[in-house]
């Protein structure tokens, strides 16, 4: 049984979102709904442990929140000498969904924001990470974070951006806005050596944003995306902190639950890009072994993920899936014509795919050469470490 330390711990992680929402849209003041749900953290910190957990912790939090938002703004009257006008204020109605976080991803994530003001912003109202934390995950100086969210609740308030779910004709434009947010999130805590907080944060959202809107595939498309990914990390690196690639990786240490949760939200036929990407990544999980992937289909769904979201990176993902479905030799072209283009100049898994493909065409001299290439690129410790093996085994 928890102690009441950890009952506040566990309802701040799940409740910050909407305590933060709920006074957003009653006083319309960012900087107060944070100021006042932190404030009644605190007050639970203090209270619960004398009477008790309330049954329902988040009602109790959302409107703690906001008699502290009403008292802060009637003293604000007072001062200003304003307070018949106070008085005659009338509180902003209630969201007409199960809470306001919806309407407060929305507001985050608004096209007129830069889009790392959008995720540091998401991050801060929704989950409730500090702005040093925030900062820390995306490696800058926390006065720069601060900076970039009073800029961005700035524009909030002076842009008249509104607290509120896009109408129908804005809404896929908007929506694809947040899955964007999640998605980059998700990939700041899984690439490379990884953040696994950021990672968890991303998840949490995404099954926020599917449970709040059921009926959008991309929305349930974009959690098991995340889901399917999540399943595999254990097995991505080994004790040492090497990485093993997906053909020797330990599949019974796969989060099977969280697989069969991602396969559960996929559609039948998949159509939008997360609901690919998701696809594609089923094909994986579900493979009994490497050598049993259905390395086809993942090729057909890649040429759909090219047609719907078009861009090198799918381009070098397709190549992969072509070599595997049709032999190296169909890919190296494709390779090819990437490199051509430039558009992945500096991009290690570029040469470090052209070396693999030209070691199982037995051009092991080529083969060195564009994983020397790699190497050099490369700037992560264990994808460095990981190189380094690989080319001493092509030379003994």
């Amino acid at each position: 049984m928890r102690d009441v330390g950890e009952e506040v711990a566990a309802a701040y992680r799940e409740e910050w979102g909407r305590v933060v929402a709920a006074v957003i849209r009653f006083t319309g003041d960012w900087d107060l709904a944070e100021e006042c749900a932190q404030d009644a953290f605190a007050r639970a910190l203090r209270r619960w442990p004398v009477h008790g957990v309330p049954r329902r912790p988040g009602a109790w939090l959302t409107t703690a929140a906001r008699n502290l938002a009403r008292d802060r703004l009637r003293r604000r009257a007072l001062e200003a000498g304003k307070l018949r006008e106070f008085a005659l204020r009338r509180p902003a109605e209630a969201g007409t969904g199960p809470d306001d976080r919806l309407e407060l991803m929305f507001a985050c994530c608004h096209p007129a924001l830069a889009l790392p003001a959008r995720v540091a912003l998401t991050l801060r109202c929704l989950t409730g990470l500090s702005t040093a934390d925030i900062a820390r995950a995306f490696l800058v100086p926390e006065a720069t974070m601060a900076q970039r969210i009073v800029r961005a609740k700035r524009k909030i308030r002076h842009g008249g951006i509104p607290f509120r779910v896009p109408p129908a004709h804005l809404l896929p434009e908007r929506l694809d806005a947040v899955l964007a947010v999640l998605y980059l999130l998700y990939n700041a805590g899984y690439s490379g050596g990884g953040r696994p907080e950021l990672a968890a944060e991303a998840v949490r959202l995404a099954r926020v944003l599917a449970g709040l809107m059921p009926a959008e595939p991309e929305a349930r498309g974009l959690l098991a995306l995340m889901l399917l990914h999540e399943a595999r990390r254990p097995g991505r690196h080994d004790a040492g902190g090497d990485i093993v690639p997906l053909d020797r990786q330990d599949r019974g240490g796969w989060d099977r639950a969280a697989i069969a949760e991602g396969v559960r939200l996929l559609a039948p036929a998949p159509a939008g890009k997360y609901q690919v990407q998701a696809a594609i990544a089923a094909c994986h999980a579900c493979a009994p072994s490497a050598g049993e992937t259905d390395w086809p289909r993942i090729s057909r769904l890649y040429a759909q993920l090219a047609r719907l979201a078009p861009g090198p990176v799918v381009e070098l993902n397709r190549a992969v899936a072509v070599s595997m479905a049709d032999g190296p030799a169909a890919a190296l072209p494709l390779l090819d014509a990437l490199r051509a283009a430039g558009a992945l100049d500096g991009y290690h898994l570029l040469p470090a795919t052209r070396a693999e493909l030209l070691r199982r065409l037995g051009r092991r001299a080529e083969a060195a050469q564009s994983g020397r290439e790699a190497l050099e690129l490369a700037a992560d410790e264990a994808e460095r470490r990981y190189l380094t093996r690989w080319l001493t085994s092509l030379t003994s």
